[in-house]
């Protein structure tokens, strides 16, 4: 090779290796980190024990679990064969937060276990006492009897943004002490697929987590815990790069309640609600897309002796703005009941502060929402036919006023999901209370217009968009 060409080669490889060098030295270095709180991270055995299996008969067997935001449990449960359930162990991870021993994990790593075993790093073990769990955040506070234990330091997770380092130590597999680094990929994440945690606001990662890491901690770079390792969304089991973290804020006042009085106490509005899509923002003339759209008011709710209203959109809670329908029941949830807040909601052009006395989450079931009835009709403008509901109808409507589907005849209405025994209470904000109040408000349509239906299935309601059949010429 010419000495020329030698020398551009030696340039290029002495570059790459700068490059390589810079990239490296830019890399944080997660060693001091994990050595010093290691020590701290536990290992987590929960026993239930045998019995018979038509003792529980929602129980269901492993190979029929949901793989989506599985949660991560150890191999076991119930004989889906009948007979004699053999006893059951999950394992997961968890954190000490005191030196004379209380202990943090994930509600469903010790949910109705009968006996608890914590292992430190030093393989010294210890029968744990679940002083209070919590399964609408996920989160149990557990007792060991020890002094002069380590500690982590719990952080600050309001401070986390998109792209910042995280780390996570726990036990996959039964892998004791594995670390796995990653970043934050999103904060304020919903769980779409389970209701009953909607007062948590996620932290979204790509750290691999696998079946074990359940209730370990989640480090930033300064060696604290921004949360609680949870739930990881997949279509195998494994890892596939999309985590879901406790924030360690919600983390804190949780734990500060079960460890004072054994359950946690949450603020409720009592609204039944659904994201504000680009239809509806514009029937409604909302200045932006976004807030809580309010498809239902419980009765004798906060909501109601405040003076909210179906059809309204929540914008913000106490200043705080609301960008999607999922950040509202995190900031409620959060409110001490009996607070006074305010609430800002849109209603016919115009935006109305609204003070509420914020009542108490009783239990996960929500109260029936109000929101009264009247032959079949001849299809309508937006392609069905209705009807007035029966007697028995309408005492399962708790006195709500409405119109029954009895027929879906137009290519809209089926796209947008109507069905027949589908009850409409709302025409673009005008309450429904006959046959003859759908037709007129059905008929007010222009064509272009899309509509707004308030309709109510099983349990639920919800608004849906859908766009009148074309008139014949």
């Amino acid at each position: 090779m010419h000495y020329a060409q030698r020398l551009v080669a030696a340039f290029v490889v002495f570059g790459a290796l700068a490059v390589a060098g810079n990239a490296a030295a830019q890399l944080p270095d997660f060693v001091p980190l994990v050595e010093k709180n290691t020590p701290a991270v536990v290992n987590i055995t929960a026993r239930k024990g045998a019995g018979n299996a038509g003792d529980d008969p929602s129980a269901i067997s492993p190979e029929d679990m949901p793989e989506l935001f599985r949660r991560f449990f150890e191999p076991g449960g119930p004989n889906p064969h009948g007979g004699m359930m053999p006893e059951r162990v999950s394992g997961g991870s968890g954190f000490i937060i005191s030196a004379d021993g209380y202990i943090l994990t994930n509600h469903h790593v010790v949910d109705d276990a009968d006996e608890v075993t914590v292992r430190l790093k030093d393989r010294s073990e210890f029968t744990a006492k679940v002083v209070g769990s919590d399964p609408q955040s996920d989160v149990a506070l557990l007792k060991i009897q020890a002094t002069g234990l380590p500690t982590v330091t719990l952080g600050n997770s309001d401070l986390l943004k998109p792209g910042q380092w995280v780390v996570a130590i726990g036990s996959p597999l039964g892998l004791d002490y594995s670390v796995t680094a990653g970043i934050v990929s999103a904060v304020g994440r919903s769980n779409q697929f389970d209701a009953t945690q909607r007062y948590v606001p996620f932290i979204q990662t790509d750290v691999a987590i696998n079946r074990g890491n359940s209730g370990g901690p989640l480090f930033n770079l300064d060696g604290e815990v921004v949360g609680i390792n949870s739930q990881i969304l997949s279509t195998s089991g494994g890892s596939i790069g999309l985590s879901f973290s406790i924030p360690v804020n919600l983390v804190k006042t949780v734990s500060d309640q079960l460890r004072t009085k054994g359950r946690v106490s949450r603020g409720v509005l009592g609204v039944n609600i659904q994201s504000v899509t680009r239809e509806f923002a514009q029937q409604l003339e909302l200045p932006r897309i976004g807030g809580a759209l309010v498809t239902g008011v419980n009765i004798s709710s906060a909501a109601e002796k405040a003076g909210v209203k179906a059809g309204d959109v929540i914008l913000s809670y106490n200043g705080s703005s609301i960008g999607d329908s999922s950040d509202l029941p995190p900031m409620v949830g959060a409110t001490a009941p009996g607070a006074r807040s305010t609430i800002s909601v849109f209603r016919d052009g115009k935006t109305l502060d609204l003070p509420i006395v914020v009542g108490e989450l009783v239990n996960d079931t929500p109260a029936p929402a109000r929101e009264t009835a009247t032959a079949p009709a001849p299809r309508s403008a937006l392609g069905i036919t209705v009807r007035a509901p029966t007697a028995e109808e309408r005492s399962r409507l708790g006195g709500q006023e409405g119109v029954v589907i009895e027929q879906v005849t137009g290519n809209s209405a089926r796209r947008a999901g109507l069905q027949p025994g589908d009850v409409i209470l709302m025409i673009s904000r005008q309450r429904i209370g006959s046959v003859a109040e759908f037709e007129a408000a059905a008929k007010a349509l222009g064509e272009a217009q899309t509509a707004m239906l308030l309709v109510r299935r099983g349990e639920g309601s919800s608004f849906i968009a859908i766009r009148p059949e074309p008139r014949s010429r």
